[in-house]
């Protein structure tokens, strides 16, 4: 992208907006997940069926978010966040619209993709906006996502307590969300390619630099949706908690990562990208062995809790290392968007199919052995510390 120079005040104001992207990239997962019981009810599929389809965004995001950088480069990164953060709230309405097996398929396959690109096109222009500011931000925006998917999974809860239609319900969704998505993205960084930058292009492997950083975050999101899918079952199995109990867990688990997203950044800017991945893996590594060890609902719940803590602000330092790693930050970050997607979908499967082999007290041993990971390869976020100092000259006088 050509180095085009904003004024403070319009860095300031993209912050806010693409703040708000965030928010409604994750209001549309909220939204979507609570309604899953309601899609598979009218789609007519079978559990293992269903287990399938969802299956489908993970493999249509991993193909599309290499495109993200082509889609930027043609039409400048504010014009394509705004396309595609559009996609993406109104492909929020196809899965509910679907009536059986293969058109699920279909509908969760779009689903995924245009939630991937929109992911890319949003984290790098958040790392843009982190340079320029020359402040650690990303640990923020990435709690606002949480934020955003807590209120549409709420919305989503009260919609099928009242025994809403899902079509009507997501359709009411869709628009709104399009419509503040829209909105937010008249305030973020127009940035324009240079007249002699080469398009990236249409599929590339990940670069080895995205490669290492998107390791982290595998460990990160391995653990996340190892505790996501799995704490509420660990209580009630393990433990022999009430239902309630159980669910009060993944609650905690999810409000524990917001809320640490959210304070994240603070940490960050004063001890370094390095330094708090290596401190938030130890604070993994020792609820993981709570879990393992507990015998009593609480000190599970404070494993799960620390959990949380040991994770939130990992993949958030991803993306914004991947954003600083090379010569093309769009490729890098969409490779470390791709193995974090991939490690969603590959973590309660495998906790699963251990679980039954063995035992979920085993299946969170190795995550466990994972988030030791975190300690050991922290070093590979060394280029998210690498800030630009932003002086008052280059944010003085906007360039047209």
């Amino acid at each position: 992208m050509s180095d085009v120079v904003h004024t403070s005040a319009e860095v300031r104001r993209a912050r806010y907006a693409v703040a708000a992207v965030f928010a409604v990239h994750g209001a549309v997962t909220g939204s979507f997940a609570t309604r899953v019981p309601w899609i598979q009810e009218h789609s007519s599929v079978s559990a293992g069926q269903l287990g399938l389809a969802l299956a489908f965004p993970a493999l249509g995001a991993s193909l599309a978010m290499p495109l993200a950088g082509r889609v930027s480069h043609r039409f400048g990164a504010r014009n394509a966040l705004r396309g595609l953060i559009s996609l993406w709230t109104l492909a929020l309405v196809l899965p509910s619209l679907s009536p059986n097996l293969p058109t699920l398929c279909l509908a969760l396959f779009v689903y995924g993709a245009t939630a991937g690109m929109a992911d890319v096109a949003m984290n790098a222009l958040g790392v843009e906006v982190e340079n320029r500011l020359g402040r650690s931000i990303m640990s923020g925006l990435h709690g606002l996502w949480s934020v955003g998917a807590l209120v549409g999974s709420a919305a989503g809860t009260l919609a099928a307590h009242l025994g809403s239609d899902a079509r009507l319900h997501h359709a009411l969704a869709s628009a709104t969300l399009t419509l503040l998505g829209l909105g937010a993205c008249r305030w973020v960084l127009d940035l324009q390619a240079a007249e002699d930058e080469e398009p990236p292009p249409r599929f590339a492997l990940p670069p080895k630099s995205a490669l290492l950083i998107g390791a982290i975050g595998f460990c990160a999101v391995f653990a996340e949706g190892a505790s996501l899918d799995w704490s509420a079952v660990y209580l009630r199995d393990q433990l022999e908690t009430s239902a309630g109990l159980a669910a009060a867990c993944t609650t905690g688990f999810t409000l524990t990562m917001a809320v640490a997203r959210i304070a994240g950044d603070r940490l960050v800017d004063r001890f370094g990208a390095v330094r708090t991945v290596r401190t938030s893996g130890v604070l993994a590594v020792l609820g993981g062995l709570l879990i393992v060890v507990a015998r009593q609902p609480a000190v599970a719940m404070g494993g799960f809790a620390l959990m949380g803590l040991g994770i939130a602000v990992v993949v958030p330092l991803c993306f914004a290392a991947a954003g600083r790693s090379g010569s093309n930050p769009s490729l890098a970050i969409a490779g470390v968007a791709t193995i974090t997607y991939t490690s969603g979908l590959v973590a309660p499967s495998a906790i699963g199919t251990l679980a039954q082999a063995t035992s979920l007290m085993v299946s969170f041993a190795l995550v466990t052995v994972l988030a030791c990971g975190l300690v050991a390869f922290a070093g590979v976020l060394r280029a998210g510390d690498r800030r630009k100092v932003v002086t008052p000259a280059a944010v003085s006088e906007p360039r047209h």
